[in-house]
């Protein structure tokens, strides 16, 4: 310790103690140097007892979360509530994108959604369940035109369209053969279009037409048998939902909670969709 006193007065030019034989005492410089010192001290400690708190206790802060448009209103904002009022110290910020890209510049800590999981070094991806697209119309619309046989006679039908937002494109509509299980893939030119899944979803029940979707957009329609679904046997093998986030070794506790409020709500969904009808039902 004597040393490194040493060193640092002859550093600065400095004498901080004064000594002789028998004692020592700090001079006029080393006083006002050992009040600094005593309070980067103190600023350390409460750094340290900060990290600590959120280290430890940290479920606290804001989440920013990203999942598509659908999955979200329809899965995630019904039980969304019970969860905030089990964690009220957690605060969401929700964006509606289906897309794992960028997440670190668009400060985004979860990411939900189907999109290609490939490529994402650094980061943690979770498989959270499978889901089917579905071609499907209200009763009241197959009361009125013929139930198609094949993806090549929706070219015969009204068609309700989802316009993406970022390509202004609509999708190609993906079955698979129910005898040589190639894929088989029907571009729509919609009667009607939209670039909100909702308004479409909204088309679709309102008897405007076929629609093409995730089966997350209306399992209460399904069970009411408000809307049907058309194909089943040309129907595509499922999807896979997943939920992605920076891969960090100090995430914080808040992270986890709403990453496994995530996986609790898509098991749910998944569980609730095999009991229900449209695992099963088909119109013919």
């Amino acid at each position: 310790m004597s040393k490194a006193v040493s060193r640092l007065e002859q550093s600065h030019g400095v004498r901080l103690l004064n000594r002789s034989t028998h004692s020592l005492s700090l001079t006029a410089e080393g006083d006002r140097l050992l009040a600094v010192g005593k309070k980067l001290l103190a600023d350390l400690e409460n750094a340290e007892a900060a990290f600590a708190g959120i280290g430890n206790q940290g479920s606290a802060g804001r989440v920013r979360l990203s999942a598509p448009r659908s999955f979200a209103i329809r899965c995630i904002m019904p039980r969304l509530p019970d969860f905030l009022r089990e964690h009220p110290d957690i605060a969401i910020d929700m964006e509606f994108k289906n897309e794992f890209q960028n997440m670190a510049v668009r400060g985004i800590d979860i990411a939900v959604g189907s999109a290609d999981v490939s490529g994402l070094p650094g980061h943690f991806v979770r498989q959270l369940c499978t889901f089917p697209w579905v071609a499907c119309a209200s009763p009241a619309y197959f009361a009125d035109h013929s139930v198609p046989k094949t993806p090549s006679d929706l070219s015969k039908h009204k068609l309700v369209g989802y316009r993406d937002v970022a390509t202004g494109q609509f999708e190609s509509w993906r079955f698979r053969h129910p005898k040589t299980r190639s894929i088989v893939r029907h571009l729509p030119l919609p009667h009607h279009s939209f670039d909100d899944p909702e308004a479409a979803w909204s088309a679709i029940r309102g008897g405007f037409g076929i629609g093409f979707g995730p089966a997350w957009l209306g399992r209460e329609d399904w069970e009411r048998g408000s809307i049907v679904e058309t194909l089943r046997e040309w129907r595509n093998e499922e999807a896979k939902l997943f939920a992605v986030r920076l891969d960090k070794k100090l995430t914080p506790k808040r992270v986890h909670a709403v990453q496994e409020f995530i996986v609790d709500v898509a098991r749910s969904w998944h569980d609730e969709f095999s009991r229900s009808k449209l695992a099963v039902h088909e119109v013919y």
